[in-house]
């Protein structure tokens, strides 16, 4: 096959076709995602059952990932004894690289750990919001680690970010969390999880996607690496605030808890295909309704009383995203014309 009959097949119409369904389903299916997660987590948070514990579901959650990400690597490699040898190569022989996905690795257990605190003392809409400050912190850090410059409009789209957020937080900050005893405790808590939760998104974002863009291997590949080297951090946290032994790792794990270890492990793998498949303006509208879901959601299961102040505050966000996301077409190249 020569350069041109390659060329043709890989621009063929079934392919390209092929491609926007996957883009458009990615969407949706991220959508939900992130509307559901939220939702999800409040509610098994706050239902009168037997207590699970959200340590175990976040490890359980990295072992599904890691299930998933090494069938997804033999796929590519073709069958399973390549798999393996190149499991092998990549994850033991070269361990050193494999180190260097240590700080992310931790840093995502405790992010993970941080964002079920936040979704307990936080009703759904306002954690769905204020857990937007991560395109912040990531903005931050792409500046101060990879060096890279932003366009005035997207330090606009910044600033829209933090105002609308902190009107969200002064509109549900007057009323009592369900599970506060203490008035505004619980809303501070909250808050400080949801803070703590995006600044160390932005930094292992920023940080893998370093490491990502300085080798050749493949993000299924760093998705073992990661869970491989999560799941001791998260065991170690689940002993730590458990104070139990592993015996007890599944107490209070029902099927509604295992459907959000599901969802949770489902995440980031979805993010991978968006990020492959759709571009930014697309994803931020993905963001955008499932926003719009979790407090219309909210509204029904939570009994959340919507303000004029979250309105405007969220109306705030959903614009920033989009404003933040906003690539100008390049202009097209005039044709030059003889008289």
């Amino acid at each position: 096959m020569n350069d041109g009959e390659k060329k043709h097949q890989a621009y063929s119409p079934k392919r390209v076709q092929y491609a926007g369904y996957i883009k458009y389903a990615s969407l949706v299916i991220l959508t939900v995602q992130n509307a559901a997660l939220g939702l999800s987590m409040r509610y098994a948070l706050t239902r009168d059952v037997e207590k699970f514990s959200p340590p175990a579901a976040v490890v359980m959650s990295e072992v599904l990932k890691l299930a998933i990400c090494l069938f997804l690597v033999i796929q590519e490699a073709g069958n399973l004894t390549r798999g393996v040898q190149s499991l092998y190569a990549t994850v033991i022989l070269n361990i050193k690289d494999t180190l260097r996905v240590c700080v992310p690795s931790f840093l995502y257990v405790v992010q993970n750990n941080l964002l079920y605190v936040s979704s307990q003392n936080l009703d759904a809409a306002t954690y769905q919001v204020t857990y937007q400050l991560k395109i912040l912190t990531t903005a931050f850090f792409a500046v101060v680690v990879l060096k890279r410059k932003l366009k005035k409009w997207q330090w606009c789209a910044l600033s829209l970010l933090a105002t609308g957020i902190a009107l969200v937080q002064l509109s549900s900050g007057s009323k009592p969390a369900p599970t506060s005893t203490s008035g505004n405790e619980s809303k501070v808590l909250g808050f400080c999880a949801a803070l703590a939760a995006c600044f160390i998104s932005g930094f292992a974002g920023i940080y893998f996607e370093k490491v990502l863009k300085e080798s050749d291997i493949s993000v299924w590949m760093r998705n073992v690496q990661l869970s491989l080297l999560s799941l001791p951090f998260g065991l170690a946290t689940y002993l730590i605030k458990e104070s139990g032994s592993i015996s007890n790792l599944l107490k209070g794990f029902d099927g509604f808890v295992w459907y959000l270890v599901i969802l949770q492990a489902a995440g980031g793998l979805i993010v991978a295909v968006v990020v492959k498949y759709a571009d930014n303006i697309l994803k931020g509208f993905a963001t955008s309704v499932a926003i719009i879901i979790s407090c219309i959601a909210s509204m029904y299961i939570f009994d959340f009383h919507l303000t004029v102040q979250f309105a405007v505050g969220t109306m705030l966000v959903i614009s920033s995203i989009f404003l933040y996301g906003y690539v100008p077409k390049k202009p097209e190249p005039r044709s030059l014309s003889y008289s």
